[in-house]
């Protein structure tokens, strides 16, 4: 039991875990700000500019029932603003290398069959010469 109890604060404690768990919350907090940019800045800016500030009024009735294709279309709109912010944020993180963007995962080594990282350029660990998978051509 004790042992198991040892694997257990060896995992829960342990590096990965807890930088995965800071950057889950960082993240949250960071699609906060993300789409309230979207929703409250730009979709407020197209709002103004397009004259009608609320798509929720558009409802189509059938039948007995209400579809509510103002919300969607809303709903739509706003995760598209947020897509393009965010894809607006990472060329710029690149441009001014304010992130770590290279490529995740591995593969394993034709000569050692150790696993390096797929854009690799050398195993660590025989040191052969490797062909990168990804290759960095932003």
């Amino acid at each position: 039991m004790k042992k198991l109890l040892n694997e257990f604060k060896a995992f829960a404690f342990g590096g990965n875990l807890v930088d995965l768990a800071i950057g889950f919350i960082i993240g949250a907090a960071f699609a906060t700000v993300v789409e309230s940019l979207a929703k409250n800045v730009i979709g407020d800016l197209i709002a103004a500019i397009g004259g009608q500030p609320d798509l929720t009024g558009a409802v189509i009735h059938v039948r007995h029932g209400d579809v509510h294709i103002g919300t969607f279309l809303g709903d739509l709109l706003s995760f598209a603003i947020t897509a393009f912010v965010l894809l607006m944020l990472v060329k710029m993180f690149k441009k001014f290398r304010l992130g770590n963007f290279k490529a995740q995962g591995q593969r394993e080594c034709e000569r050692c069959k150790e696993f390096v990282a797929v854009d690799a350029s050398r195993c660590k660990f025989c040191t052969s010469d490797l062909t990168p998978v990804v290759n960095d051509a932003d």
